[in-house]
């Protein structure tokens, strides 16, 4: 499994499609491999980021917030989306949502 986390100075950012970068972490067996490995966007156009992360072989995005038309798109390449996560650390977040303890709140996009 890889889970993409979208970054901002090192933590989640709320503002998924305009982050920094993309933390992407490996998962085998319920067990991280290694270090997350940052990559940078594509420039910012609507649609765009769904076919970029299935081609980096994504699996699941845990994000801060998403629009449900975001959602759909993520959706329809097979990707999961977790919104509502804390602006933590995303090894922190995935140990989380590995061991079931992430604690999600509201899905903080409005659109």
């Amino acid at each position: 499994m890889r889970i993409a986390i979208p970054t901002s100075q090192g933590k989640l950012t709320p503002h998924f499609g305009h982050c920094e970068q993309f933390a992407l972490i490996d998962v085998t067996d319920n067990t991280i491999d290694g270090q997350p490995n940052y990559i940078d966007p594509p420039p910012h156009e609507p649609g765009l980021l769904p076919r970029w992360l299935a081609e980096q072989q994504v699996n699941l995005i845990i994000a801060g917030g998403m629009g449900q038309r975001a959602k759909q798109l993520f959706d329809s390449h097979g990707i999961e989306v977790i919104t509502g996560a804390p602006a933590e650390p995303p090894q922190l977040l995935v140990e989380r949502h590995l061991s079931n303890t992430l604690t999600t709140g509201i899905n903080l996009c409005d659109h």
